[in-house]
């Protein structure tokens, strides 16, 4: 049996897994790539007690590992992005096929690191950089090629989908889960691009252009996160028939492509919609398929892992074969690829949930409802709650139908002027995924 050697760049959680599930599960992955995989090098800034390394040899510069001629496939599971490219661009330089799970470096340096390996003849494999152990990139690119995909939506963050779960089923406000998801090791100890969306906006442009065939665009994704969130909206989003996920949402319409990641109310009948805690899902709508639904563990050692070593496995049974005739990395030739625009999240249709502090006073609704009514937006439903004893405001709750975000803006603008209008008006938009 022939042999395909690896170098096994960063052992930290996934790296560590990685190796791990190499070694206990090496029978069953040789037989089905046809060849044996071998580790014959890693790299790593300090030893990882979570595998056993034996007599693999190991050094401290991963730019040794991009050097190595014995080496075929360069694993970059090292994170970040500045050393990851120069690790990846230089690998390829030295003839080096390459597996990562850094959705951030494909996301913001895709384009360019493609070019460069297509210039080199060699490919570069990145099933594990969205959603961990789902293959959500082998589904678009291979199992969805018939279609033409008409919009996709994803959970593809974990630790935004744990605390939203917390808040939901016990009450607890965004903080108090914060701390809780950090303690157990989903946050990072600073959380930002987990709860503003940053993460799921790497990951949200690489299924973009899978699906729809356009470069990698990261900088035209709207993104907002849930640290703003509250408690009462979500208990508010059930009492109206809905759940509040944090969603990735890609969609192609006559105008061109939206790319948008925010908090949505979704349908509780929805299958998407009952997906909880650190799992993620992805629900893609192709016109040939239907909609399809991706389900499972979006991050952890192993379920990466998983991810990249089928990646590993798909390299070594085709390394052999005519550049041209392999899987291309976007799904598309690359001369093939769209430049169809991306749209600003103000040419954008949706339904939208609206929570407006008010005086307690006649005539209040009449005047708002005026209002979305000049820009011609239709309201779905009202929850107008009471007052509590004392108080001089109440909040009321508004699901308008779709509108276009500009003509909803304007309307917030009014309503926030009213001067029975206390504080910022909540708003959270609102998909069907019908």
């Amino acid at each position: 049996m022939n042999s395909v050697k690896v170098g096994l760049c960063g052992l930290g959680t996934v790296g560590s897994g990685t190796f791990n599930v190499l070694q206990r599960n090496g029978d069953v992955i040789n037989a089905r790539a046809g060849c044996r995989i071998e580790i014959i090098q890693v790299a790593s800034r300090r030893p990882n007690p979570a595998c056993n390394l034996g007599d693999t040899p190991v050094t401290g510069d991963v730019f040794a590992v991009a050097r190595n001629p014995d080496v075929d496939i360069l694993v970059e599971l090292i994170g970040g992005i500045t050393v990851a490219r120069e690790l990846i661009l230089d690998a390829i330089e030295h003839g080096k096929h390459i597996v990562t799970a850094n959705k951030a470096l494909i996301a913001e340096y895709g384009n360019e690191i493609f070019n460069a390996a297509k210039a080199k003849g060699v490919t570069v494999a990145f099933e594990a950089s969205v959603a961990g152990g789902i293959p959500i990139i082998k589904a678009m690119r291979e199992g969805l090629a018939a279609n033409r995909i008409q919009w996709l939506a994803g959970i593809i963050n974990g630790t935004g989908n744990f605390i939203l779960t917390e808040m939901r089923d016990k009450g607890r406000a965004f903080e108090d889960v914060l701390v809780e998801a950090q303690q157990r090791g989903y946050a990072e100890a600073d959380p930002t691009f987990d709860v503003e969306g940053i993460d799921a906006a790497h990951k949200l442009v690489i299924l973009a252009s899978l699906a729809f065939g356009i470069p990698l665009q990261f900088e035209k994704v709207f993104t907002e996160g849930i640290s703003q969130l509250d408690t009462r909206d979500v208990a508010y989003a059930q009492q109206l028939g809905y759940q509040i996920k944090h969603l990735g949402i890609a969609r192609r319409n006559n105008g061109g492509i939206e790319l948008r990641v925010h908090p949505t109310l979704i349908p509780r009948k929805r299958l998407i919609a009952n997906v909880d805690g650190v799992m993620n899902a992805v629900l893609v709508k192709g016109d040939a398929v239907g909609p399809t639904l991706y389900y499972g563990p979006g991050a952890g050692a192993e379920p990466t892992a998983s991810a990249v070593i089928a990646d590993i496995v798909d390299l070594a049974r085709t390394l052999t074969a005519d550049p041209e005739h392999r899987v291309p990395h976007l799904g598309f030739q690359p001369e093939q690829l769209s430049d169809i625009q991306v749209l600003s999240i103000e040419q954008v249709e949706t339904a939208y949930y609206l929570r407006i502090t008010a005086r307690d006073v006649p005539g209040v609704l009449s005047k708002i409802t005026q209002i979305l009514s000049d820009a011609e937006i239709s309201i779905e439903a009202v929850i107008q709650k009471e007052a509590d004893d004392g108080e001089d405001y109440v909040p009321l709750i508004i699901l308008t139908d779709r509108a276009v975000e500009k003509k909803l803006d304007e309307a917030v603008d009014k309503i926030q002027q009213l001067p029975t209008t206390e504080g910022n008006i909540v708003r959270i938009r609102v998909e069907s995924l019908s």
